[in-house]
């Protein structure tokens, strides 16, 4: 643990509060991509599944046990109880590449053949292009509700920090792990357009809107 993973893990933690906050405060899950939300739950639920067997600290027993279970929640507020705001014709991301992708990668690019190393590694593969399917549907109504940027920014931040964690690793510790590295790489480069708008036009209270 060093101060950027721990920044790190707070922003994510926090994207995930902004998305709940908005779906309670206005009743509605308008804007936010179904098929994204269920990537990062199937993400969690192959990458913890040693959460019971092998026990590391409280503290990230308790960051594992929140993001399957909030990732949960959101899928359900989603598919059940905000279903009716929910616009299936703005989400249309094939979903069926990104997840057989990974799960090819993680078969032929993995530390060990093991069947929870390949979870592990196809979850490492998923959350890297997780995002696509609602990066797509902002290309799609080209604007979106601040609250949702917020959301978006939180998100981004936390995996290019882990950029930053593994760099100060890499020098500190020696520590190497190339499948995360260039997981997170071409996670954190799919947000660079929307890095852009967010601080060019967002934060000096604009509206976001992607240029035509």
């Amino acid at each position: 643990m060093n101060l950027f993973r721990l920044v790190a893990d707070l922003m994510h933690l926090g994207s995930i509060l902004i998305l709940l906050l908005k779906m309670q405060k206005t009743r509605s899950v308008a804007g936010i991509s179904f098929k994204t939300q269920a990537l990062y739950a199937a993400v969690f639920l192959t990458r913890y599944l040693d959460l019971f067997t092998h026990f590391v600290s409280l503290y990230n027993t308790a960051m594992k046990i929140f993001f399957i279970a909030s990732s949960l929640y959101i899928v359900y507020l989603m598919k059940i109880k905000f279903k009716a705001t929910n616009d299936p014709r703005l989400d249309t991301f094939q979903v069926q590449y990104v997840v057989g992708g990974a799960a090819v990668l993680a078969l032929v690019a993995n530390y060990a053949f093991t069947f929870q190393e390949i979870l592990w590694t196809f979850s490492v593969y998923l959350e890297a292009v997780a995002i696509l399917p609602q990066l797509f549907m902002l290309t799609k109504t080209g604007e979106a509700e601040v609250i949702t940027t917020h959301y978006l920014f939180a998100l981004g931040a936390y995996r290019a920090l882990y950029l930053v964690n593994w760099i100060y690793r890499y020098f500190s510790e020696n520590h190497v792990d190339w499948i995360v590295w260039v997981a997170g790489t071409i996670q954190t480069g799919l947000y660079c357009d929307f890095f852009f708008i967010y601080f060019t036009k967002v934060l000096k209270g604009a509206k976001f809107e992607l240029p035509q």
